[in-house]
């Protein structure tokens, strides 16, 4: 019986085991997580400014083919300048983007488009000015 009972006991982990694992594992998440959620920042400001550049393009496209701006972004859809309306990974929208009316007469609507998102970049700029 005793030969059972040792068995039975070697086979589990001790209550010191266990917390040194738990404190090996949360050391392991202190270092990581810090480097995480900036990471995070970074990719959706990345991809905000790509967004923000590859509009612009098809606006500026829109108006070398036309002779006019589009009078709303989803004209650039309809006419197949985009596959699809870009989403502001920082709102996490389609309809926050800023419109920015032409400065002269030239007739349309959408001159520029700026983002809708509140806040500031990790430079400290307000995304409304990107």
């Amino acid at each position: 019986m005793a030969a059972d009972n040792h068995a039975a006991r070697a086979r589990g982990f001790t209550l010191i085991e266990l917390l040194v694992v738990l404190g090996i594992v949360a050391l392991l998440l202190t270092l990581a997580v810090p480097r995480y959620f900036p990471s995070l920042d970074k990719a959706k400001e990345t991809v905000l400014a790509d967004n923000l550049r590859n509009l612009r393009i098809t606006i500026d496209q829109y108006h070398g083919d036309t002779g006019r701006y589009p009078d709303t972004l989803e004209q650039l859809v309809e006419k197949k300048y985009l596959r699809a309306m870009p989403i502001d990974p920082i709102t996490e929208s389609e309809s926050t983007w800023l419109i920015v009316a032409p400065p002269d007469e030239t007739p349309g609507q959408v001159y520029d488009v700026k983002s809708g998102a509140p806040g500031k970049d990790r430079n400290g700029t307000p995304f409304a000015d990107w």
